[in-house]
């Protein structure tokens, strides 16, 4: 049974829930969010498998979920990075907000979640329970998609995405 830790908006932990059991009470709880650029300053993407419980096929960040109790945010980042994308690479955070959407089935994402970033140009090995594709995509390109099709991505990605992409323009010309 997969849990999630119940959180306040300080971010200060309230206790454990089982995780569906906290989607279907959209109660706030601690997750994160990765972003994967490669060299050229393209975002990883991944196409949600079409098994996935909620959002299935619909494309997002590199990868994203839950840390377990008495794991850190950074540590269960380079977790799923590993399991869903088949790679590894240095993370730091660059910030982290609440949301709350709803979604289908009757269920609702309410969470405190930690953005973190990091850079990669080598083999990706996704796990294909997890992911339906992947692609690299440059940044002004993706903005235009989400505006022209926001239906073909998640709903956290599209409001995830517009923080990276302000925090992104302000970045050195190297990662553009």
């Amino acid at each position: 049974m997969e849990q999630v830790i119940l959180v306040n908006t300080n971010d200060e932990p309230q206790g454990l829930m089982e995780k569906m059991e906290a989607h279907r009470k959209g109660l706030l709880h601690r997750a994160f969010s990765v972003f994967i650029f490669n060299s050229r300053g393209e975002l990883l993407l991944q196409k949600r498998a079409s098994n996935k419980y909620h959002s299935a096929g619909l494309w997002t960040n590199t990868c994203c979920s839950h840390p377990r109790e008495q794991e850190t945010v950074i540590a269960a980042a380079e977790r799923r990075l590993q399991e869903e994308m088949g790679f590894t690479t240095p993370l730091h955070k660059i910030f982290d907000f609440i949301y709350q959407a709803p979604l289908e089935n009757g269920l609702t994402e309410h969470e405190f979640d930690h953005v973190l970033v990091g850079y990669y140009n080598d083999s990706i090995h996704p796990c294909h329970q997890e992911v339906a594709a992947y692609r690299f995509v440059a940044m002004d390109i993706l903005q235009e998609e989400l505006q022209q099709q926001p239906e073909q991505f998640t709903v956290w990605f599209q409001i995830a995405f517009a923080k990276v992409y302000n925090w992104w323009q302000k970045q050195p010309a190297f990662i553009h």
